[in-house]
């Protein structure tokens, strides 16, 4: 039950920063992409203000702790190769947040908004996920001996 806690407080932490810093209107961060028109660097300083808190605080979770407060173990990535996956996959990221304006975690605090394309993006998202991992599945290689 912590741990539900947990994730909901921090969820709500999330969403409060990504709504003040006003990164739930998409048509702010479709101003950003508009370099020759209405450009609006707000999101730089917004990406660069959470880069520095994460950089802080891995830095100092990982120097006091061995573990998370409800896991056995961090959950670290621990492939380093750059392959298609994850060039198709940060393709479509982008291509779907510069259409949209929303990338999918800053959608989830906008549903309360009441744009009327958010749903439809969250839709899309999830329909996404469920493509990819059945694709995974599908066309996994098999393993080489």
């Amino acid at each position: 039950m912590r741990k539900l806690v947990s994730a909901f407080l921090i969820g709500g932490i999330f969403g409060l920063g990504i709504a003040v810093s006003g990164m739930i209107n998409p048509a702010k961060v479709l101003n950003f992409f508009d370099i020759a028109g209405t450009w609006d660097p707000s999101l730089i300083f917004v990406m660069g203000g959470g880069l520095a808190v994460a950089f802080v605080g891995y830095r100092l979770v990982f120097s006091q702790r061995e573990a998370p407060m409800f896991e056995s173990a961090f959950a670290l990535p621990t492939k380093s190769t750059i392959d298609r996956q994850l060039v198709g996959g940060a393709a479509v990221f982008g291509i779907g947040w510069g259409i949209a304006g929303f990338c999918p975690g800053a959608s989830i605090p906008a549903l309360g908004l009441g744009y009327s394309s958010t749903p439809v993006f969250v839709a899309a998202v999830i329909a996404g996920i469920v493509v990819a991992r059945f694709a995974r599945t599908r066309f996994a290689q098999p393993a080489s001996a």
